[in-house]
């Protein structure tokens, strides 16, 4: 993405989700970072652009009482992991998702997710001889 059109902030996620087609029951990837109105995931594969799904994310008895949280969501980018050539990065749009389901999701943002960090060092960040 060569300019940030995001209006949402995001967040990186520090928890392993799975994210499966709802449909199929295959493994789609794993959420890395998450707004509140959408998500990335780190995938084996790549996924064309302005694709939909039927979504799955399983849920811990930490965040919710439902097992898994059941959802549309839009492909809007999908691009080749800059470290890792073997992942592909694809960033999500929700389109479709109960209120209910939706609180969930705001919960999971809230309590799993750490604000981005820059990567921005200096001096002190280095050990020197």
């Amino acid at each position: 993405m060569a300019s940030e059109r995001r209006k949402l902030s995001r967040k990186n996620f520090s928890y392993y989700m799975r994210v499966l087609d709802e449909t199929t029951g295959e493994l789609v990837g794993q959420l890395s970072d998450i707004s509140t109105g959408g998500f990335r995931i780190e995938s084996s594969q790549s996924i064309a652009i302005g694709t939909s799904f039927q979504l799955r994310i399983d849920q811990t008895r930490e965040i919710s009482n439902k097992s898994y949280l059941s959802f549309t969501a839009r492909v809007r980018w999908c691009q080749l992991d800059p470290y890792d050539p073997t992942i592909y990065n694809v960033g999500f749009q929700l389109v479709d998702m109960t209120p209910a389901d939706y609180d969930v999701f705001v919960k999971m943002f809230n309590e799993y997710a750490a604000q981005r960090q820059a990567h921005h060092k200096s001096n002190s960040d280095y050990q020197w001889g």
